[in-house]
């Protein structure tokens, strides 16, 4: 099927272009403070003239707000300009009604592949058999999406990250107490991350009480993590499954002085997160390698594009972030 060259403007789509991360240090290497540096692609794949010229690809994300998707986004981007593609990011706004509606303007746009991080992953099958339908490869990233017609899939898999956290936790409370969970019910990777530590702990001798729901928002996290730890009687452990929640866990913690009766584990990296690592209260964090979440999914959106083909699944591995080691982690909080 004949593509149509991308206009100027998507409709009424949010399209954003973000700007690529200077560092020119690897994964491993350390800045002057003893602490890891940005890493940056390991390999830039070779592009190849696009269906009108430049070789195009969308990716959609969920939103602009958490550094998680920003870094996602900053990678791919880095990889595109080295590769001389021209790359459309448009924010789905946790909307993901949203991202079907970028997705149908991308198609018509007729960009030669797309990147997605799905905020519903049933939910955005159609839209994905429709850009195949159209001759347009999608990677998913992050979020994992089970469809015979995505083309590749780069991500951690998020059960078997919240089963590792749930250990960390369990360590900790020596196998005994109740936890509390911040998550996000509206999304499919933090219901996964949440069933994979649920049955860890339970697996191990703990309880899990209230769960509430941050719905992946910032300020709606933290109410709702206020509530929690209110009413949460003997209630010693807390559990947060996304960024948003653990922002909003550490703020509630902090406003409501709890660090001494409350000890928790949570996912992503933030300022707030490293501060409640300090502290103590905070026992350990998951850490997704967003860097190269990017590289990789832009490179699959490069060969894919090109007919190189790309494996249908790029796993890429989790780090545990504790109160010991974080200061080797401080290059996930560079702007």
């Amino acid at each position: 099927m004949m593509k149509r060259a991308l206009p100027l403007a998507l409709g009424a789509a949010v399209a954003l272009t973000l700007t690529a991360c200077d560092s020119a240090s690897s994964s491993d290497s350390k800045d002057a403070s003893g602490g890891s540096s940005i890493p940056q692609p390991t390999r830039v794949a070779e592009s190849c003239d696009g269906t009108n010229g430049k070789l195009k690809v969308g990716l959609v994300t969920i939103n602009l707000q958490a550094l998680y998707f920003n870094q996602i986004n900053n990678a791919a981007k880095n990889v595109a300009d080295k590769a001389g593609v021209d790359l459309q990011i448009i924010s789905g706004n946790d909307d993901s009604v949203a991202q079907a509606n970028a997705f149908d303007n991308l198609i018509a746009a007729g960009v030669d592949a797309i990147i997605v991080d799905a905020i519903d992953t049933d939910g955005i099958k159609p839209s994905v058999v429709k850009a195949k339908n159209a001759g347009i490869p999608v990677v998913a990233v992050d979020a994992t999406i089970d469809d015979p017609a995505l083309s590749t899939q780069v991500g951690t898999a998020n059960a078997e990250g919240g089963a590792k956290i749930g250990n960390t936790l369990a360590d900790v409370a020596n196998n005994t107490g109740t936890v509390g969970i911040v998550g996000a019910l509206n999304s499919t990777v933090q219901l996964e991350r949440q069933k994979g530590f649920t049955e860890t702990v339970t697996g191990r001798g703990m309880s899990v009480g209230t769960v509430v729901d941050g719905r992946n928002i910032q300020e709606n996290a933290q109410t709702a993590a206020e509530n929690l730890l209110t009413g949460g009687g003997d209630m010693k452990y807390v559990y947060a499954t996304g960024e948003p929640a653990l922002i909003g866990l550490v703020a509630a913690v902090n406003s409501q002085k709890a660090q001494d009766r409350i000890e928790a584990v949570g996912w992503d990296l933030s300022d707030q997160a490293v501060g409640g690592l300090k502290a103590g209260w905070l026992k350990g964090v998951v850490q997704q390698n967003t860097f190269e979440f990017g590289h990789e999914a832009m490179n699959s959106a490069i060969d894919l594009a090109c007919g190189r083909g790309a494996p249908a699944n790029i796993p890429v591995p989790t780090q545990i972030v504790t109160p010991e080691n974080v200061a080797d982690y401080m290059y996930y909080l560079e702007k």
